[in-house]
């Protein structure tokens, strides 16, 4: 596993897209929550699919959340369920999408 995740605050990282057999090392360093930013099928084939990615999720005993944003189309609607998200997640979160960038954004508006 090759995991880029940027820790933004103890509660709080990002990470590039990650695949469903990165889930038992999340949770292993000590994630609670997954939040899967990036639509289904953006990636073309090869991306994994959310209920992939939630059926892992679960498996590896973490919550997971599939909030799809748009870049430069984020939507207060949007900002505000993140924002819920992360505040009622039982332990650190590690939100995701192609880059890490819109997931960063997402947290930062709701800041």
């Amino acid at each position: 596993m090759s995991l880029t995740i940027s820790a933004h605050t103890a509660q709080f990282a990002t990470a590039p897209q990650i695949a469903p057999e990165d889930m038992p090392a999340i949770a292993a360093q000590g994630f609670s929550t997954v939040v899967n930013n990036r639509p289904d099928g953006e990636g073309g084939p090869d991306q994994p699919s959310s209920e992939a990615m939630a059926q892992a999720a679960q498996a590896a005993g973490l919550e997971y959340h599939y909030l799809p944003v748009i870049s430069g189309q984020i939507t207060p609607e949007q900002v505000a369920r993140f924002a819920t998200i992360v505040a009622d997640a039982p332990g650190p979160v590690l939100a995701f999408c192609r880059s890490g960038a819109r997931s960063t954004t997402i947290w930062r508006m709701g800041q």
